[in-house]
């Protein structure tokens, strides 16, 4: 990392990965940065639900089990439709996942 300037990077404007990471001074600022440190922490409980059960389908897809498949389809299904109603991936990122899926799913039956 080249040093600039002294005067702004101290150890303590230093985040863990080695960033130059300033604090805000405005109070409604540090309000900011305190909700969306919150809400980010929702959003990647949600992304991470979604996509533990789109493997879950995948796992089961994987061992050739059709009904185990389409229980798992559905508990994704609701999944993915929740982290869209939360804005959390598009919603054709979502249709694109179902889709692919059920076409899986449904290569099974035959």
């Amino acid at each position: 990392m080249e040093v600039k300037s002294t005067a702004l990077i101290t150890e303590g404007n230093l985040d863990q990965n080695g960033l130059i990471h300033t604090m805000a001074n405005i109070k409604s600022q540090k309000k900011r940065i305190l909700t969306n440190e919150k809400r980010r922490k929702a959003n990647v409980t949600v992304r991470t639900t979604m996509r533990s059960a789109v493997k879950a389908v995948e796992a089961a897809i994987a061992v050739k089990d059709h009904e185990a498949a389409v229980e798992a389809y559905n508990v994704a299904n609701k999944r993915l439709d929740k982290a869209v109603s939360k804005g959390i991936v598009h919603k054709n990122f979502a249709a694109r996942n179902k889709s692919r899926l059920s076409k899986q799913i449904n290569a099974l039956q035959n």
